[in-house]
């Protein structure tokens, strides 16, 4: 693996620079059918509050609140997306939906029972502890919310020349056991494109408040 080649796969996971920004646009082209099907997916009102997990240079907010109107939350861990991310969502920030931070998915800001969805599209290769990350989400999310993990096969990203260091790649089996230690009972996978993405749906099962 050459010196370049791990340095592009760095960008992937931390995006910076103007390396950074055209390394976000190759995958707001590259991961379209992931955008799609999230949105598609997504149920969540105009006064719900919405995380977007590496929300990069901000393609997949833009595309919820152009359909939700909700409030629309990030975090990354890179400041220069933040302000691209920004910038490209200039009508929801002047809306007053738009709140985006610098941080890590593993220790959330958030308060309990916050969101009613939050999604990450190709970030979970990069956490630093998958069950922790997974928990917090489980601690910030609403009784009946969901959380949208998309990611690509490990069969797919082996193909990838870019991959070989920095990445953790998963079976969808092992990020339902990871759900399922952090407190999610509701876990679907479903295809995006048969072979080479997935969505693991993990959704906060409603309790009997009079139990």
């Amino acid at each position: 693996m050459s010196k370049f080649t791990e340095y592009i796969g760095s960008q992937f996971g931390n995006p910076r620079g103007f390396v950074g920004k055209i390394c976000c646009v190759l995958m707001n082209i590259i991961n379209k059918a992931m955008y799609r099907n999230t949105v598609s997916v997504m149920k969540i009102s105009s006064d719900e509050n919405m995380l977007d997990i590496g929300y990069g240079n901000g393609y997949l907010l833009k595309c919820v609140y152009k359909k939700t109107k909700a409030n629309l939350y990030g975090i990354d861990i890179s400041e220069d997306m933040k302000i691209q991310a920004t910038k490209r969502n200039r009508k929801t920030l002047s809306d007053g939906k738009l709140f985006l931070d610098v941080g890590d998915c593993c220790d959330l800001k958030y308060s309990d029972d916050f969101f009613k969805a939050v999604t990450s599209i190709n970030t979970v290769y990069f956490w630093e502890d998958t069950v922790k990350g997974l928990s917090e989400i489980y601690r910030t999310l609403k009784s009946g919310g969901s959380f949208y993990n998309v990611v690509y096969t490990k069969e797919w990203l082996d193909k990838l020349s870019y991959t070989e260091k920095g990445f953790k790649k998963y079976e969808p089996e092992e990020l339902v056991r990871f759900g399922r230690t952090a407190g999610f009972e509701n876990i679907q996978v479903k295809d995006i494109v048969k072979g080479k993405s997935f969505v693991v749906i993990y959704t906060k099962i409603k309790r009997d408040s009079s139990l």
